[in-house]
């Protein structure tokens, strides 16, 4: 199986600053805006380190809000949902064999 790179090239509206954004990054980020203000959760979209990729997306300059919920279950506890609130316009995206 062929390793998969995913690469998103977006600005950050209104300034107009463009980026580079790849790899797991890239999609956390562009399931953040399928998302819109629904947002998404690890319970919705798993993967392994959510809280990671979000913190990444902040330090390329990019807001998303944390909201903090409770679930019942088997497994009480609290989970996160993360909104992006930064608007932003993806100019190109692709997945290339790494």
């Amino acid at each position: 199986m062929k390793n998969v790179k995913l690469t998103v090239r977006i600005r950050i509206e209104p300034d107009g600053q463009t980026m580079t954004i790849t790899g797991r990054d890239a999609w956390c980020l562009l399931r953040l805006i399928e998302a819109a203000e629904r947002g998404c959760t690890p319970i919705e979209q798993p993967a392994p380190r959510w809280s990671a990729y979000v913190h990444k997306l902040r330090q390329f300059g990019l807001y998303v809000e944390t909201i903090h919920e409770g679930h019942k279950g088997d497994f009480p506890g609290n989970h996160a949902r993360y909104v992006l609130r930064s608007t932003v316009t993806v100019i190109d995206h692709e997945r290339a064999a790494a």
